[in-house]
């Protein structure tokens, strides 16, 4: 009898799945005025080995490492988070502080705030033709614009990954859980109600928090499939103008049986 094939177990499955058909969109981004950025599966996996690479050597990313990730739902957010799972790392999402929700100092902040930080510090510029931060850096912080691209674009040697490690930790208002651990990571992913649809075109909602964002995102490509992430100002648009969201739809080609978004669904 023929048993379909198991899905993804870990991160390092979960980007082999990505490139399986790595000229496929995988993650497109809507942010604000007007600017689009398309990134397929090689492409997105490209841009993850270059930041696991960067963690691995200037940060010594491993299992027990604390990567502050304080970012909006981004694009570059799914990448530095990936690429810091990626090495085994614990990935904590701050609370309205901006610290982490254990009240525990991070080993690494990934910020677009590095003046408000401390210790060791990387500063992330949104901006998709960004080639620098726009700003002066503290001392020691790290321009991720400059310095992700310097780094090799297939992951060189990163530690083992232990299952038994909190992958995320978030503070209780913003998440459905507190805390997963890095066996459970992609099933706790695949709870996500854009998960529903295999293979599915999934538009999301850059208005939710950063970990259901994480978590539709990671359910999505587990399943196979793509998405459609919108800056907060891009989702108040469509969801004020229903014509507008239609033509992005459907010029995206999104699974509407796939969608559990709050756009209006």
């Amino acid at each position: 009898m023929n048993t379909a094939p198991a899905g993804p177990r870990t991160i390092a499955d979960l980007l082999n799945v990505l490139v399986r058909d790595p000229g496929k969109p995988r993650l497109t981004w809507y942010g604000d005025d007007g600017e689009r950025v398309e990134l397929s599966g090689a492409v997105l996996v490209n841009w993850v080995s270059k930041t696991t690479n960067l963690f691995v050597e200037e940060f010594d990313g491993a299992p027990a490492c604390r990567v502050l990730i304080d970012l909006p739902p981004h694009w570059r957010s799914a990448v530095w988070v990936l690429g810091a799972l990626r090495t085994g790392a614990t990935v904590l999402v701050p609370g309205p502080d901006g610290l982490a929700p254990d009240g525990r100092p991070a080993d690494v902040t990934v910020t677009t705030r590095p003046a408000e930080h401390s210790g060791d510090v990387v500063a992330v510029a949104l901006p998709a033709l960004a080639r620098r931060f726009d700003g002066e850096l503290p001392p020691g912080t790290v321009d991720a614009a400059a310095a992700v691209m310097t780094y090799a674009d297939a992951v060189l040697w990163v530690p083992e990954t232990d299952p038994s490690e909190p992958a995320l930790v978030a503070p209780a208002a913003t998440a459905p859980v507190q805390g997963v651990l890095h066996g459970d990571v992609l099933a706790w992913a695949a709870g996500a109600p854009e998960t529903a649809e295999a293979g599915a075109r999934v538009l999301l909602d850059g208005r939710a928090s950063l970990v259901d964002t994480l978590r539709s995102m990671l359910g999505v490509w587990a399943a196979g499939g793509s998405v459609v992430l919108t800056s907060p100002t891009t989702a108040t648009a469509l969801e004020a103008d229903a014509d507008r969201r239609e033509r992005l739809v459907s010029q995206e080609g999104v699974s509407l049986g796939g969608v559990a978004s709050t756009l209006g669904d």
